[in-house]
């Protein structure tokens, strides 16, 4: 779930330029740098029916036969015409949210599979998570426009197909994952926002004192984030050693409607959800923080 920071280090300020001015690219730049799919972890059985059977190529992952009744797994063609993988994690048949999560780098819905369960048990609401292009089993190469094509898709799919409104969306971006859903954030009015250990751009990531927002830059979440009308919880380590904390604390402060942050003392890039009170501020922000907007 890392951005993919490792790429980055390499390059000098003289070398990002030169690039940037010169052939490729800067959108195969910035799929240079951040994006890192893994190898896909799981398998849909087939493609025909709205129901695939997903099988899990991780030993340590099984779906009982109960939880298989409550989960749904497809392909959703995209706008810019990729086939992405779903899956909606559907535990609990009376809550009022469906969180919709944007997962970080070098992760997929296989496996995120067990977090998601752990979200439904514990914060009580469903949750609907994607493969972007490219990642997992997905079609298409990753890109920043694929990016938001992705989420447009599903966001249109909860509305369409199962009826879901709005306001009882909640959007969830971890890491990289909070690029696509500050941009559907700031475009859409939602429930809810949890930004999670996000990113405030490309190049600020790899040059954290970086002031002005260069024309090269790209994932814009700086520029995008006042947008938001919709409650906003910024989660972020103090000892993340991917996106530095300051990420999150800015996108914090100009986050018109945002509520307490939680700061996890002592915790890292991949290392936030393991403390306890990750899941307690969440239920908090769920069930009490937003009460105070309806």
């Amino acid at each position: 779930m890392k951005f993919n920071r490792e790429n980055t280090e390499r390059f000098s300020v003289r070398e990002l330029f030169c690039l940037v001015c010169c052939p490729p690219l800067p959108s195969k730049i910035v799929a240079k740098i951040a994006f890192k799919p893994p190898e896909p972890s799981y398998v849909f059985a087939s493609d025909s029916s709205r129901n695939n059977r997903i099988t899990f190529l991780e030993s340590d992952i099984n779906i009982a036969n109960c939880d298989r009744d409550n989960l749904e797994c497809f392909f959703a063609r995209t706008s810019r015409g990729n086939r992405i993988a779903c899956m909606f994690v559907k535990r609990c048949p009376l809550a009022r949210y469906t969180i919709l999560f944007s997962h970080g780098n070098a992760s997929d819905i296989g496996l995120m599979y067990p977090f998601f369960l752990d979200l439904c048990n514990k914060v009580c609401c469903n949750v609907f998570g994607y493969d972007y292009s490219g990642y997992g089993v997905s079609t298409g190469r990753p890109s920043e426009k694929n990016m938001y094509a992705d989420i447009d898709c599903v966001w249109r799919i909860l509305i369409s197909r199962y009826n879901i409104r709005p306001e009882n969306i909640i959007l969830y971006g971890q890491s990289l994952g909070s690029v696509p859903t500050v941009d559907l954030a700031a475009r859409r009015k939602v429930g809810a926002v949890v930004l999670h250990s996000p990113i405030l751009s490309a190049l600020r990531v790899v040059y954290p004192q970086m002031k002005k927002t260069w024309c090269c830059d790209s994932f814009l979440n700086i520029e995008k984030v006042e947008n938001i009308s919709s409650p906003v919880l910024v989660i972020h380590g103090n000892n993340d050693e991917t996106v530095p904390f300051s990420h999150g604390v800015t996108l914090f402060e100009k986050c018109p409607c945002s509520v307490n942050p939680l700061w996890v003392c002592g915790a890292g890039h991949n290392t936030v959800e393991f403390h306890d009170v990750y899941l307690e501020r969440l239920k908090n922000f769920v069930h009490i923080d937003l009460k105070n907007f309806d």
